[in-house]
């Protein structure tokens, strides 16, 4: 969605992951330093005039904050977001996340850890941690329910209307 609001817009898009994790093979394995996130941030895309950002800044992006117009928070049923992380990793790696891939376990690890995203028990990245998260913004926050198709979703962002779920 970030993506094409970019391209709607015009603007650049960038990813929140591309920052928080050194480029290295396999990927998603070194996390780069915490200030330098932001310092290449600051440097590659905030002094632009406008941009999109994908991803949570939470807990190591909040010198961003003030750049911020508006934060758009997308939720969606556990079950579908699951199956739409599996989709997308079935994209980008194939059979390395396969039984026997050479990213068999890192694959398993990351869907563990993402299917207790809504638990509230779960100390790490949680929606409740997000919530908490997103009362301190000051900026407008949109939410938007992400099982809507992605032009729905970038419809209602140019419209300023929140489409979740209640």
């Amino acid at each position: 969605m970030g993506r094409a609001l970019a391209n709607e817009w015009g603007v650049p898009h960038a990813d929140a992951d591309d920052y928080f994790w050194e480029p290295t093979e396999p990927p998603f394995t070194t996390k780069r330093d915490r200030l330098a996130r932001v310092d290449l941030m600051e440097a590659v895309f905030v002094p632009r005039s406008a941009w999109v950002l994908s991803g949570s800044l939470m807990g190591w992006g909040d010198r961003l904050i003030p750049s911020f117009d508006c934060v758009i928070f997308v939720t969606l049923e556990p079950s579908l977001r699951l199956a739409r992380l599996r989709q997308r990793e079935q994209s980008r790696y194939g059979p390395r996340i396969e039984p026997g891939g050479d990213l068999e376990e890192p694959f398993a690890h990351f869907i563990e850890w993402a299917a207790r995203y809504d638990d509230p028990a779960f100390d790490g990245r949680s929606l409740i941690s997000h919530e908490r998260w997103l009362a301190e913004i000051r900026s407008p926050v949109l939410r938007l329910d992400g099982s809507m198709p992605t032009l729905d979703l970038v419809m209602s962002v140019l419209s300023g209307t929140d489409v979740t779920r209640r």
